[in-house]
């Protein structure tokens, strides 16, 4: 009876959690069974592995073959245990010294032929093999991928055969390396473009320079989403501690296809006809949603009141928080996501409410029934509304370019840095409001305000953090009352009607 073990993973969100690959080949009759709560397509692992040894030219023993996953009592998921157990196997037969295998980690899936195919979570197994003090076995087309987790000692595998005969010593694998810094490649859009829309840019910068959450209402064609698409390219790029946490949700969600980090902000933008699983995340395998590929990024949700409530409304807490748990009877997953929320949306049904010659006969109770399938609670985490008007073709060829993103993007890192400098580790948008200074006429107007537009304590923090963002982009160290009017009047719900 001959007993081996190879480490790999299982998966919990974006946590990599250590696994046991055990393997048993005794007498008795030929079987291959693998045990320890696996899921299908680790059930099935069995019969990739047999055909990746046949292409070898080997044959499993005709013994009885047991491949235990510890701990048992916890559900192993994914096609990603394929090459631990294959490696396991060949260890237990004597081809692969086993205590070579002790010093790695291994994650991959298996072809027929034997190649070692593209799997989730390189990222987060390479960061858990470092803290193990262990190396990583991975797909050769994801080594850059499992570089940036850290782990030093990283054995890229294109297939089965090679990875054996660098454990018995007849060939070498090379270690990836770091690629060499790519040049920021163009949005492909760009502020200049906008024409007019003065209101509607200045709510765009200051939203990109605080983190904000943005509403626009208008009627249709009235340039919301081209707006929103511009607002990638005012961001800066992420840190490199937040490009590792977005590319392991990424990785988690199999999505990571350039080997590398991912450096921009991410902006997504699914259809009104999004789930609510697919919004925050859930499914058969509880994989991140929308709201978490979004994470350090831009979530944008066109025609918002056309989403179902439950979806729409499935956002409030993760905008609060910046994670969201899936919680299922088998499986309880937290995914980040701090996200930015972009919405837009028409001012009634018809889209046309407050044009006397093209609204429907409804209006006004149009609007009020259309806004009104936003609860009240997610409108009050709505930092900044304001009002899109569109252009009449005339007006729109005689006006002049707006400011490049460019242009606007530099004002948007001089805000950034403000931030940075009082010490935040957070923006604006998340941070807390006791270290803001304010002048005396900023408090009053403050004050005033709340009461005014009968803020919640909520809707009075949000205002504050807005006025801060305005203060900043004014390079000033205190909050003014210029600052305060100014973030009271995106504030107003009165904007979202145009």
């Amino acid at each position: 009876m001959i007993n081996t073990r190879v480490r790999s993973f299982t998966f919990s969100g974006i946590e990599a959690i250590p696994v046991w690959v055990e393997v048993q080949i005794a007498n008795g009759l030929p079987a291959f069974l693998i045990v320890g709560l696996p899921d299908k397509a680790v059930g099935e692992a069995r019969e990739r592995v047999r055909a990746a040894l046949t292409s070898m030219g080997l044959a499993l023993p005709p013994k009885r073959i047991l491949v235990n996953l510890v701990p048992a009592d916890l559900l192993k998921e994914g096609s990603h245990f394929d090459l631990p157990i294959a490696l396991a196997v060949l260890a237990a037969m004597e081809i692969v010294p086993i205590e070579e295998l002790g010093r790695y980690a291994v994650l991959g899936e298996l072809s027929l032929d034997g190649r070692v195919n593209r799997v989730a979570g390189v990222i987060s197994a390479s960061i858990e093999a470092k803290s193990m003090s262990l190396g990583l076995i991975c797909p050769s087309v994801q080594g850059t991928e499992a570089l940036y987790g850290g782990s030093g000692d990283i054995l890229p595998a294109p297939d089965l055969t090679t990875l054996v005969n660098h454990f018995r010593g007849q060939q070498q694998l090379t270690p990836p390396e770091f690629p060499l810094p790519r040049e920021r490649e163009p949005d492909g859009v760009d502020m200049a473009d906008v024409r007019g829309m003065d209101v509607a840019r200045r709510a765009l910068e200051i939203a990109a320079a605080g983190g904000h959450s943005l509403l626009m209402s208008g009627p249709p064609g009235s340039g919301k989403s081209m707006l929103a698409a511009r607002l990638p390219g005012l961001l800066p790029d992420l840190t490199h501690e937040e490009s590792r946490e977005v590319t392991r949700i990424y990785s988690a969600a199999g999505l990571v296809m350039d080997g590398g980090l991912i450096r921009r902000p991410p902006f997504r933008d699914p259809h009104h006809s999004a789930s609510q699983p697919a919004l925050v995340g859930g499914g058969a395998r509880a994989k991140p949603g929308e709201i978490s590929l979004a994470h350090r990024g831009v979530l944008f949700l066109d025609e918002l009141p056309e989403f179902s409530r439950q979806a729409i409304e499935s956002l409030r807490q993760p905008l609060e928080t910046g994670q969201t748990t899936i919680a299922r009877a088998a499986v309880h997953v937290t995914y980040p996501a701090r996200f930015q929320l972009v919405a837009a949306m028409n001012p009634c049904r018809c889209g046309y409410l407050g044009d006397a010659s093209r609204e429907c006969r409804k209006a006004p109770r149009c609007g009020e029934d259309y806004l009104g399938r936003l609860s009240g609670p997610l409108l009050d985490r709505i930092d900044l509304w304001v009002g899109v008007q569109p252009l009449s073709p005339v007006d729109l060829m005689g006006a002049p370019p707006g400011e490049a993103s460019s242009v606007i993007a530099t004002r948007v890192v001089s805000a950034r840095v403000q931030q940075h400098l009082r010490g935040q580790q957070v923006r604006n948008a998340e941070a807390p409001p006791d270290g803001f200074e304010l002048d005396a006429g900023a408090k009053a107007l403050l004050a005033d305000a709340a009461r005014k537009l009968r803020l919640s304590a909520r809707g009075f923090t949000r205002l504050l953090r807005v006025a801060r963002t305005i203060a900043d982009l004014d390079g000033s160290a205190s909050v003014l009352s210029r600052h305060v009017a100014e973030a009271v009047s995106f504030r107003h719900r009165g904007y979202a009607g145009g």
